[in-house]
């Protein structure tokens, strides 16, 4: 058979058993199979309105206004937090990254996100992201690494 028509014949028995799916039920479940094959990456499924809210949460650009006065937590969180700005960075654009991110956001409060919303100059929505972020946490997996002493 050439190989134009095989993919021919291919395409139209995939849409006659899309079809028959959509008629009779039998289509599947897009959210299970979504997390059937992305949970492992740490992907999870967003609703249309979620998805609009992660479009407004990627304003930030890392001018690090955000950060300053920020020392004294990052030296106290052990390396679970390392400012605002790479909080505001990565839990904005990086779903797998959200388990990594609530410990971060452990370590500040929303009353000082809202005083850092107050001077960025994009208006980047940090306790919303904060609070989407601590949402979504619980489906993401935490994949830090392992460390231990010498010897």
């Amino acid at each position: 058979m050439p190989p134009r028509l095989k993919a021919f014949f291919l395409l139209a028995l995939a849409l006659i058993r899309t079809l028959v799916r959509r008629a009779f039920g039998g289509g599947r479940n897009g959210f299970r199979t979504f997390r059937d094959n992305y949970a492992a990456d740490g992907l999870t499924p967003v609703t249309p309105e979620q998805r609009a809210q992660l479009a407004g949460f990627g304003r930030c650009i890392a001018c690090g206004l955000c950060d300053r006065g920020e020392g004294p937590r990052i030296a106290s969180s052990r390396g679970e937090y390392h400012g605002v700005m790479e909080l505001m960075l990565a839990a904005s654009r990086s779903m797998p990254d959200f388990g990594a991110a609530a410990l971060a956001f452990a370590h500040v409060s929303d009353e000082v996100l809202a005083e850092k919303e107050r001077d960025c100059p994009t208006c980047v929505p940090m306790r919303a992201v904060a609070e989407f972020v601590r949402a979504k946490a619980p489906d993401a997996r935490i994949s830090l690494p392992v460390l231990s002493g010498p010897g």
